[in-house]
């Protein structure tokens, strides 16, 4: 493996706010160091901080690792560059709660495990709100696999840069009436990123401190699954007011909600739960609105509610339509069928909880 194959597997790493030119082309690439067993690649970054080096960071670990011969180790590092100053290592952020200080309520949705539909709940109660009038956006903070950008058709669109007191900010994507803000937006379609918890943990601070909201009455933060150390950062670092927590009605399911519901609860993070949304509560047939099938058991997240002393906010029944308008685009919050009435009665009790 030499130097000019490394570069020509860094040709494809693109800086989205920088003409989508490579981290070559813009002279990013400090070093290059061989060795018989791993490769190790420093990129350059001047001292104003790059609002998307975590995701270049990221992008280049990913290039490294597709196409190295297997068990060829790879890292990838960063250094400061400076005219006047000697060179360094810096991998800290300077963001402060500038962006997010016209917002009223920062509200977390959460989930005990993955596949309960928590981001489908997250985006269509934020297009719910919108309808009701409120001004809202989403962050999607699901780094593993943020899926705001198909459930919102907005794939195809990349949020611009702008640079206030020198420093570099993200707009989001309007859309539906929401502000949407995503990592799903800075990587190619299909890449898969890789990131250590630190990486991840800075990433997503700066998918929404280092953003123009502008005015909100509700900024919804999709979290990933699970609890963790990217869930403590995120509570401990971004002034989250509380959280919903999502869950479906199988017992799988519900055993973890009370893992959510303690992380939340601890005393390092003592945030507020405003409730647990009961996700695929029941079947109903598109074509036979009144029946109810409970496929999945009946009652679970009301017990559940009530064991853990919260508010059940809402019941979300499986509809076909809601898997459709998630696959292309158009969240179900937008129609009047009974799974959108359902969101919009979610939002309500939300929103009346709060204000």
């Amino acid at each position: 493996m030499t130097e000019q194959q490394i570069l020509e597997i860094l040709q494809d790493v693109r800086h989205p706010g920088r003409g989508d030119k490579s981290v070559v082309e813009l002279g990013m690439v400090h070093s290059i160091d061989i060795k018989e067993d791993g490769v190790s690649v420093t990129l350059a970054f001047s001292k104003r901080r790059d609002p998307l080096s975590e995701y270049l960071i990221g992008s280049a670990r990913a290039a490294l690792v597709r196409a190295l011969p297997e068990g060829m180790k790879s890292e990838v590092l960063t250094t400061v560059i400076e005219e006047s100053a000697p060179k360094k290592k810096n991998n800290t952020m300077d963001l402060d709660f500038e962006q997010v200080k016209d917002i009223k309520h920062i509200i977390g949705i959460a989930s005990g495990k993955g596949g309960v539909g928590k981001s489908t709940v997250a985006v269509n109660m934020a297009v719910a709100l919108a309808r009701l009038g409120y001004k809202v956006g989403l962050a999607d903070a699901d780094v593993y696999g943020p899926s705001v950008p198909l459930m919102t058709g907005t794939e195809d669109t990349a949020p611009n840069a702008v640079e206030e007191d020198g420093k570099e900010y993200f707009l989001p994507i309007e859309k539906y009436g929401v502000k949407w803000m995503s990592i799903g937006y800075f990587a190619q379609k299909g890449q898969a990123l890789i990131w250590r918890g630190p990486m991840a943990c800075n990433a997503l601070k700066q998918m929404i401190l280092q953003v123009i909201w502008g005015e909100l009455d509700f900024l919804l933060i999709d979290m990933p699954p699970g609890t963790g150390d990217i869930h403590i950062s995120l509570v401990s670092d971004v002034p989250m007011e509380g959280a919903v927590i999502v869950t479906t009605p199988q017992a799988v399911a519900l055993a973890d909600v009370e893992k959510g519901v303690n992380m939340f609860r601890n005393p390092s993070v003592n945030k507020p739960i405003y409730g647990l949304v009961e996700n695929m509560a029941w079947f109903t047939p598109e074509e036979l609105p009144e029946n109810k099938y409970y496929i999945f058991g009946k009652g679970g997240g009301i017990a559940m509610a009530d064991t853990l002393g919260i508010d059940l906010l809402g019941q979300i029944p499986i509809v076909q339509s809601i898997r459709e308008c998630g696959d292309s685009g158009e969240p179900a919050a937008l129609g009047s069928r009974p799974d959108s009435l359902a969101f919009i009665e979610l939002a309500k009790a939300l929103a009346d909880k709060l204000d």
